[in-house]
């Protein structure tokens, strides 16, 4: 019998639960869901979302349960070809995952369904857009029953877009650190007294943190009976929700890399010579997925997708990924994910027993890395030995596109400009010499008009 895999992350809801089974991933939808389930797909919710882009494709599978006691349907979702999380996100990603959620919620009451849940982590980037993925989110709404995942949103969706917005946009990472959501009471500390004259943030974040506050200090047999909460007071909150986060803005502008290709030292033709050959070494292999390390505005990721590649789109900088985010919705391009992820403290494994959210390396390997203009910040500017580079790139993708940048570059002369070198095996013979028990040379190339080398190579 093929051996069925129950996912990490799945474990929470006793609606369902996703596995896999021979490399297929499959929803078990139980028995204790069924009306929902019956809803979602006999009102046409399930249909008017998908068509939208709102909501994960699936088919009724002729498949076997895990557990057969429990089972009332198996489901075939479309497989998501790279799952992020928020703390990955660009101020703009995370604001479009909220307005979905928000615009799933309100086609839901239409059809007298409501959504149990609005955790970030239920959206991913598909085709371009944000879209949900879990089939099992829907509950049977009652008249006057309040949203039970008001504090859920904000915490996840509201909180931090303000304190992006407000305060620094690099305050996105404490979804990693608080996976829940970022606490009210926190955010509200940290938001500038200004944010108090918003009519939205002071509602769903300051009032909302003080009253959270209070009912846990509360005698919980005193508590007053659950408040009711009409149709038409529902939906209003969903549009104080919706005008709350639109409101927010954030231009991505004075960091490090947003600007990066308007002061390289490349000529024309070199950066041209280096995008033509992305573009051919990639063709030639015709990857399913690849990674571009350090992707900057997301140029030589574009010329992999070209492929097409799904291709991830990886930077350090805030900044350089709205702005390729920006790109890709203007563009309506649907095979590229821009994300932020920092190389040398890369995503971690989170959550219950460090398995409800994958660390980086545990969602590769990718068929295809490229680290174009990188080696020199992890080697230089963060010390990282070439052996131990090597081992990581071999780890990441089953092919490697890589960029050299000698000494002798002035971008490397910046870098050493205000430390001592202490990097005697950082050369051309010494970068081949670590990466040779890990890759395969296949192609070396000198960039046009540069000192610097292209190597396409791929693992032992």
């Amino acid at each position: 019998m093929p051996e069925s895999n129950q996912l990490s992350a799945s474990f929470r809801d006793p609606s369902g639960f996703l596995f896999t089974r021979d490399g297929v991933l499959l929803r078990q939808i139980n028995r204790s869901y069924a009306d929902e389930y019956t809803r979602l797909m006999d009102s046409g919710l399930y249909d008017r979302l998908v068509k939208a882009g709102l909501l994960i494709p699936h088919v009724e599978a002729d498949q076997a349960p895990v557990q057969a006691e429990f089972v009332f349907k198996v489901i075939q979702p479309e497989r998501v070809p790279f799952i992020s999380y928020p703390y990955e996100w660009s101020f703009s990603q995370l604001k479009d995952a909220a307005l979905a959620t928000l615009s799933i919620q309100k086609r839901a009451l239409k059809a007298g369904m409501s959504l149990k849940d609005a955790s970030a982590y239920n959206i991913q980037f598909v085709r371009g857009k944000a879209t949900l993925i879990d089939t099992l989110s829907f509950g049977l709404y009652k008249e006057g029953q309040p949203w039970d995942a008001y504090r859920q949103f904000c915490q996840h969706f509201l909180v931090p877009l303000a304190l992006m917005a407000h305060v620094d946009v690099r305050l996105s990472q404490l979804l990693r650190v608080y996976i829940d959501g970022v606490p009210l009471d926190l955010a509200s500390r940290l938001l500038p007294f200004r944010t108090r004259l918003d009519f939205g943030l002071l509602t769903h974040i300051h009032v909302h943190a003080g009253a959270q506050t209070r009912y846990a200090d509360a005698d919980v047999k005193q508590t007053a009976p659950r408040a009711q909460m009409s149709q038409n007071a529902f939906l209003g909150l969903l549009e104080s929700l919706e005008g709350a986060v639109r409101k927010l803005e954030w231009k991505p502008a004075g960091t490090e890399w947003g600007n990066y290709y308007d002061i390289t030292n490349y000529s024309d033709a070199a950066f041209e010579h280096k995008k033509q050959l992305v573009g051919e070494w990639t063709a030639r292999i015709e990857p399913s997925v690849v990674w571009d390390l350090g992707a900057n505005n997301g140029v030589f990721s574009r010329a992999a997708a070209a492929s097409g590649a799904f291709t991830v789109a990886f930077d350090v900088d805030p900044a350089a990924v709205e702005q390729n985010y920006r790109q890709v919705k203007a563009a309506k391009e649907q095979t590229l994910l821009p994300l932020v992820l920092d190389l040398t403290n890369p995503s971690p494994s989170l959550g219950w027993a460090n398995r409800e959210r994958d660390s980086f390396a545990q969602r590769g390997p990718a068929d295809l890395v490229l680290a174009l203009a990188v080696i020199h910040h992890l080697a230089i500017s963060n010390n990282v030995p070439l052996p131990q580079l090597a081992d990581f790139f071999a780890e990441a993708g089953r092919r490697l596109i890589l960029e050299f940048v000698p000494k002798s570059d002035s971008q490397v002369k910046k870098l050493l400009a205000t430390r001592a070198d202490i990097f005697p095996t950082y050369t051309l013979d010494g970068f081949e010499a670590a990466f040779a028990p890990r890759f395969k040379i296949l192609e070396k190339v000198d960039l046009r008009d540069s000192e610097r080398t292209l190597y396409f190579m791929e693992v032992r």
